[in-house]
């Protein structure tokens, strides 16, 4: 395409939001959820730096994201500076001219206890570990019977069978209790 002219657009990567001050941001992930009370976090967490610490470590990944998080190790906050550990000089860069981001984005999060800045150290970063895997779905029950009838009333078949596949998993793991709430109309027995 090359140069665009006046007029035209760039197909965008990903789709627009609307920030809270009325920007447009590209958005890849939903936006992190900001706390009613700003001084919230400062409040529970600021009393001791250690505190803060894991406050601000346990927002990290969700500030700069997944895989920027496992290239990156919080090292340390000095004096209202958090210490990221980056890989080399190059991270070192590239994370620099993203600070302001990164720094609105702690804010986001930890209110009064975010940072006034960033540092960086170039060494290596500790692995992060890998989330273990989730377990395997508990196996589904069949439903009783009496469901499979009432459930001949839901005319689409895939959502008769996801409903089906849900009402055996719950029946499955409180089906002890039999007795339902506004079932019978009358007080359980």
């Amino acid at each position: 395409m090359g140069v665009l002219q006046r007029g035209q657009f760039m197909a965008m990567a990903g789709p627009m939001e609307r920030g809270p001050n009325g920007e447009y941001n590209v958005a890849l992930d939903p936006p992190m959820d900001r706390p009613r009370d700003p001084d919230l976090a400062a409040r529970v967490f600021g009393d001791r730096p250690e505190h803060t610490l894991a406050l601000l470590r346990a927002a990290w990944p969700a500030a700069v994201g997944p895989e920027l998080a496992r290239r990156t190790e919080v090292v340390a906050l000095d004096r209202g500076i958090l210490r990221i550990k980056v890989p080399d000089a190059r991270w070192q860069r590239t994370l620099l001219r993203l600070r302001g981001d990164i720094l609105s984005r702690l804010r986001g999060v930890a209110g009064g206890a975010a940072p006034r800045g960033l540092g960086f150290v170039a060494g290596r970063v500790a692995e992060q570990p890998e989330p273990a895997p989730s377990p395997p779905p508990a196996p589904v029950p069949p439903p009783p019977s009496d469901l499979v009838e009432a459930a001949h009333a839901i005319p689409d078949p895939e959502l008769r069978a996801r409903f089906l596949v849900a009402a055996s998993r719950y029946l499955g793991r409180f089906g002890g209790q039999k007795k339902r709430a506004g079932a019978g109309g009358g007080a359980a027995g």
